[in-house]
């Protein structure tokens, strides 16, 4: 399914429990509807689920004009809305999550879950798509399926992106979202990977200082795709957490 959000055609899929809480789920950069949908899958039956190609990624299209974190938080904001979801739980990974920080100060949000997902500013290159593909290859649910991962990830990296996204890239990788965390009031649970190079646990660690209603949670043997990793610890936290 499609919607019109500003300056681009949104592809979104909505399935599951309709008499279940509301979940809103983004992927990360580079990635689309699927690599959440691994997740979704496996509660569905408890949840109604809503899941988002982002601008740029997926079957969306890629915007016009050089988006900012913030640009994203508006579509999203905009589609919840008339696609009239009431006070929905955000899980969110990587720049997802990123996207869900500033959508989750500034709006109603039963919950918030952060997958990998930084927030203060970093300047470091983006990932290569050898390199994601290279950590997927670790990833249990996905490293078997090697046509799968090369099609739903890494399709709009930095190397392969159009001069729009790099800027988009740019900008979003660059702007710091302390200042959102710091106004989140609803509980968070965040996952993060002892091994992730790209969202150090120490930086995962950070949002505790931050947030009044939180709690982290390690996979020692994760990486920047730990959600994925322990499925099934996944589902478990995200249905205990939800109720």
């Amino acid at each position: 399914m499609t919607i019109k959000i500003k300056d681009c055609d949104i592809n979104y899929i909505q399935y599951g429990n309709k008499k279940g809480k509301n979940l809103v789920l983004l992927h990360g950069w580079g990635q689309n509807i699927e690599m959440m949908k691994i997740v979704a899958d496996q509660i569905s039956d408890e949840y109604f689920i809503t899941i988002i190609d982002l601008p740029g990624h997926g079957k969306s299209d890629e915007p016009t004009t050089s988006y900012t974190i913030y640009d994203y938080y508006e579509t999203i904001k905009e589609l919840i809305e008339k696609l009239k979801i009431k006070n929905p739980s955000i899980l969110g990974h990587s720049f997802g999550g990123r996207i869900g920080i500033v959508y989750s100060a500034l709006e109603s949000v039963d919950k918030l879950m952060l997958f990998s997902a930084p927030f203060i500013k970093r300047i470091t290159k983006p990932s290569l798509k050898v390199k994601v593909l290279k950590g997927l290859k670790k990833v249990p649910v996905v490293n078997k399926l090697e046509g799968f991962a090369k099609k739903h990830i890494g399709s709009t990296d930095y190397k392969n992106a159009s001069d729009m996204m790099r800027k988009i890239l740019v900008n979003t990788v660059n702007e710091d979202l302390t200042k959102y965390v710091s106004q989140i009031t609803c509980s968070t649970i965040l996952i993060a990977g002892a091994l992730d190079v790209d969202v150090p646990l120490e930086e995962m660690e950070l949002y505790e200082k931050y947030l009044s209603d939180s709690a982290l949670i390690v996979y020692p043997n994760g990486t920047h795709y730990a959600y994925l990793e322990d499925l099934g610890k996944t589902v478990g936290i995200i249905r205990n957490f939800i109720k």
